[in-house]
């Protein structure tokens, strides 16, 4: 066994492994694979099944990717879509001139909005 844990040990050197995305994308495969067996339609079946191949790939070429940079970029947007839909309390709007995310408190009707980028000054509801 010592053998094997070292192959795969140096094999996963440099690769990426799991992240919450990986994760997200891994479930959703086998959630659409065991709706898959459940629908009596042999069109919708090929297709779910299709599906849930192409997301356990995608999953799986995530975790054995050797560019860290770009796999962990995606992580963290995915990370911050969960945080925005989450955070009932503020709302988030783009700044018009550089595209900077602020966020603001949500309920206070219309509010002048500064940049804490640029410094652009924008009238938003909220």
């Amino acid at each position: 066994m010592g053998r094997f844990k070292q192959w795969l040990h140096r094999f996963m050197m440099g690769r990426y492994g799991t992240d919450k995305l990986s994760m997200t994308i891994l479930t959703a495969g086998v959630i659409v694979s065991i709706l898959s067996i459940f629908l009596p339609f042999p069109f919708v079946k090929l297709l779910l099944t299709l599906t849930a191949y192409v997301l356990m790939f995608w999953a799986i070429f995530r975790c054995f990717s050797r560019n860290t940079y770009k796999r962990y970029q995606e992580n963290r947007k995915y990370l911050m879509l969960l945080d925005r839909i989450k955070d009932r309390q503020h709302r988030y709007f783009s700044c018009p001139r550089c595209r900077q995310p602020v966020r603001v408190p949500r309920g206070k009707g219309k509010i002048a909005i500064k940049c804490p980028k640029c410094g652009e000054k924008f009238i938003k509801k909220t």
